[in-house]
């Protein structure tokens, strides 16, 4: 057995500095970081705490693999299998968009909506990893929260994550509404498509992996959020809100299709870096 020269080992910094020096300009110093820790199973506190120790080569070879993915474009979310939303892990494969930070500012629209101890019916559609629904479930547990998706392959991501959260979810399959009765949700959110098919941003999502029916719609990307505004007339009960994301420029039009279809109370709610993020209205009868 041949045994390892420790002269010839390379340390954790050396390794972090050859990958960053040669990484594109768009892929962040950061993710080498966090990828190197995930390698050698460690968090990043972990790494920095052994920086400047030798790396096993095996962990080597996987770092540099994982690294040479990133820097190809694949997100480093889903190469490490999983992302942050609203203070909780959620995993995450190419089946699903990776949750934002746009969608906290849809969550929080919401809790802002719906006491702690307040009970009834709240609806995903287009639920997607379930990171909506369940952290919506999570922290108003005395509501009754469902969520529905077209897609079986994102309906089993979002499954698992309501199992390891411990979150009581009801999962279905379904297009948007349709399988809702009348005047039977309190409270409806929804994170629709609303990408126009020549978005500029439109290429380097798809060519990262994620899920392109899960990003665009007709109509300047506005389809979605038509069909939902005009379907969820029928399953709202009356005084129960409908609050939808959109694109940072379609706040406007969204205001004007909710006013249009006899919504009350219509607002815009903008996210953390200002721009307008989430609309929605109430129905008053």
């Amino acid at each position: 057995m041949t045994e390892r020269n420790p002269e010839h080992a390379v340390t954790g910094a050396q390794l972090l500095r050859a990958a960053q020096a040669a990484a594109p300009h768009d892929v962040e110093a950061l993710d080498a970081e966090l990828l190197l820790a995930c390698a050698m199973g460690r968090n990043r506190a972990g790494l920095y705490a052994r920086l400047g120790d030798p790396v096993d080569p095996t962990v080597v070879a996987a770092f540099q693999v994982l690294w040479q993915r990133r820097c190809a474009g694949e997100p480093y979310a889903y190469l490490v299998g999983e992302r942050e939303f609203y203070g909780r892990a959620f995993s995450v494969d190419r089946a699903v968009l990776i949750p934002r930070s746009g969608t906290e500012t849809l969550l929080e629209a919401a809790l802002e909506r719906w006491a702690p101890g307040q009970r009834g019916s709240v609806v995903d559609a287009g639920t997607g990893s379930g990171a909506l629904a369940i952290s919506f479930q999570l922290e108003r547990p005395a509501s009754t929260v469902a969520a529905v998706d077209y897609s079986a392959a994102a309906l089993a991501v979002a499954q698992a994550n309501a199992r390891r959260l411990h979150a009581p979810v009801s999962f279905w399959r379904g297009d948007w509404l349709q399988a809702l009765a009348d005047h039977s949700v309190d409270l409806l959110l929804s994170n629709p498509p609303y990408l126009a098919d020549d978005d500029p941003h439109l290429p380097g999502l798809v060519a990262s992996g994620e899920p392109r029916s899960a990003l665009v719609a007709p109509a300047s990307g506005l389809a979605d959020l038509r069909r939902l505004a005009a379907d969820a007339r029928r399953v709202l009960k009356p005084g129960a809100w409908l609050l939808m994301e959109h694109g940072w420029t379609q706040g406007p039009e969204v205001r004007r299709l909710l006013a249009g279809f006899g919504y009350d109370g219509v607002c815009t709610i903008v996210d953390l870096d200002g721009n307008e993020r989430v609309s929605g209205g109430r129905l008053t009868d």
